[in-house]
């Protein structure tokens, strides 16, 4: 049986129950907000209970909720089930009493947008306990400066010349012309808004945004928009704040937008909160390199190893999908307190983690073992390192007249590749290509490639490939110096080779090269290559026995 009341009614008289629950006969027209005699009664029965009434009213008039709230508020029950005919929006409009002679609040508003209601009214009491004016709002369709959103002229209760079935159909309207024009320029591709909430400077934060950007594109996501929200403190629930979040949700049905992804990692809470109040995906910027490598490995240690980070970063946050779940379909499970399907889809995950970490167990032992053999034929080892994208595998391909896969965008290789190199007085060593490095790169990537990552801890020397072409050069950098000290590598004797030094003015790279004690090359240029090929001839010649 459905419930007829939402919130709290505690204190209340039988009798004041019982007129409450009657609203749900009253019908209002589809082209009115609300009948001046709706207005009128919950007017009457707000003032003399002193707490705001709210009903929640679809398509056809019919009074889908009855909400008792406080003198301060109303809150709003699941509504996770009702979608709109056309378009995007709900399907219903809300309409609830303020006792202050308010107008539409923040509050009002955030509803407005993080439940994508068709309309949001608040209907105003005078002194007297009648019912006033009527405020509507609704948002904003197109994404043009200034509010998201729209406050209709207020208008006279016993006046509501409002259609507002005219408004939602033409809403819905120009909502639907934006996914389409979307839809048609990019029909295989998810559309990202990209959002970073941040404490640190605005200039860190637009950086920051701009590697997403592309690690976005290197997903073969289209983004759509940036936005920067700087903030004294995270919010700990919503990261951004639920006004914000409003703004954002918004933002996604002016744009088209089908994802979310956020610049800072959310925690499992973080996830949960956002995901009840959108029904778009939302993903971090963790989630999206592991998506970035399970694309692009291609051997069986690379896919174990995409695999056993995804497992470890999904296993924590099982309960924040399933929950996102639930709003969709009703509930989990359903066998009360014992094993729903949460606690089995964990204790599959468990399982199969242990089963991965087992086989790339096997993976390490048969990589000592090529060490093992390697060691034995004196070959020294030369590691190349760096930033994703700073031209690692043009490098060995120009070094060794190589074919290895090279392509310009972020992470195109993941599986490790060595090659033989012979220098001139006829040394032969042997030069290994890794997976780039980025900037806070996820701890459970570092875990899950720990056995690619143990290869560097044979190596005599490394090779720091660095882009100066890229603006944010010196960050990468550090972010490779931090990974290097973390993987316990600063032991290991190290060459700064400046890559791409077509793409920028010579005086510029030879400062730099001077400034990092490195060795200025163009990579995909062989004939830049001749000091750096005599600088690590020379380090063996003098530096091994």
């Amino acid at each position: 049986m459905k419930k007829k009341l939402y919130g709290n009614t505690g204190g209340l008289k039988a009798n004041q129950i019982h007129r409450l629950e009657n609203l749900y006969r009253r019908r209002t027209p589809p082209e009115l907000v609300i009948t001046p005699e709706l207005a009128r009664e919950i007017s009457k029965l707000s003032f003399e209970l002193r707490r705001q009434i709210g009903l929640l009213l679809d398509r056809s008039g019919r009074i889908a909720y009855v909400i008792v709230g406080d003198n301060q508020k109303i809150v709003i029950p699941d509504i996770s089930s009702f979608r709109s005919a056309a378009g995007r929006l709900k399907g219903l409009r809300c309409i609830h009493t303020h006792l202050n002679n308010e107008a539409l609040t923040r509050d009002d508003l955030t509803d407005l947008a993080l439940l994508n209601l068709d309309i949001i009214a608040v209907v105003t009491i005078s002194k007297n306990g009648q019912a006033a004016e009527i405020h509507t709002g609704h948002i904003r369709p197109d994404k043009s400066e200034g509010l998201p959103y729209i406050i209709l002229p207020p208008f006279d209760v016993n006046h509501p010349d409002t259609d507002c079935l005219d408004i939602i159909k033409a809403l819905e309207a120009e909502l639907a012309r934006v996914e389409t024009l979307i839809a048609e320029k990019d029909r295989h591709k998810e559309n990202a808004l990209l959002v970073s909430v941040t404490t640190d400077s605005k200039k860190k934060a637009v950086e920051s945004l701009e590697e997403l950007k592309e690690l976005a594109e290197s997903s073969s996501i289209n983004v759509l928009d940036t936005i920067i929200q700087q903030r004294k403190k995270i919010d700990s629930r919503y990261l951004m704040g639920r006004g914000k979040l409003g703004e954002l949700t918004i933002l996604t049905l002016q744009t088209g937008a089908t994802i979310i992804i956020f610049d800072q990692e959310l925690n499992p809470s973080q996830i949960r909160s956002i995901t009840n109040q959108t029904d778009l995906k939302v993903i971090d910027r963790t989630q999206l390199i592991l998506d970035i490598f399970a694309r692009r490995a291609i051997s069986r240690e690379g896919k174990l190893q995409v695999e056993l980070a995804q497992l470890k970063y999904l296993l924590p946050r099982l309960i924040t999908k399933n929950t996102a779940m639930s709003r969709l379909t009703g509930g989990i499970g359903g066998r009360g307190p014992g094993e729903t399907k949460l606690e089995i889809n964990r204790r599959r995950v468990r399982d199969r983690i242990r089963r991965l970490e087992k086989s790339l167990d096997s993976v390490r032992k048969h990589r000592k073992q090529q060490k093992s053999l390697r060691n034995r034929k004196g070959l020294p080892v030369i590691s190349i390192i760096g930033y994703t994208n700073a031209g690692k595998s043009t490098l060995l391909n120009s070094l060794t007249n190589s074919s290895i896969f090279v392509e310009n965008r972020l992470f195109a290789t993941l599986d490790p590749s060595s090659r033989r190199l012979k220098f001139p007085e006829d040394t032969e060593v042997i030069i290994t290509d890794t997976v780039g490095f980025i900037r806070d790169l996820p701890k459970e990537l570092m875990v899950a490639f720990r056995a690619t990552l143990e290869e560097l801890e044979g190596a005599d020397l490394l090779l720091h490939v660095i882009d100066i072409s890229n603006s944010r050069f010196k960050d990468q950098i550090a972010s490779v110096e931090k990974i290097i000290e973390q993987l316990n590598l600063n032991r290991i004797p190290l060459i700064n080779v400046l890559n791409k030094t077509d793409l920028v003015p010579k005086e510029f790279a030879e400062n730099l090269a001077g400034h990092y004690n490195g060795t200025a090359i163009s990579a995909k240029d062989q004939s830049t290559l001749m000091p750096l090929i005599q600088k690590m001839e020379v380090f063996f010649k003098n530096d091994l026995p």
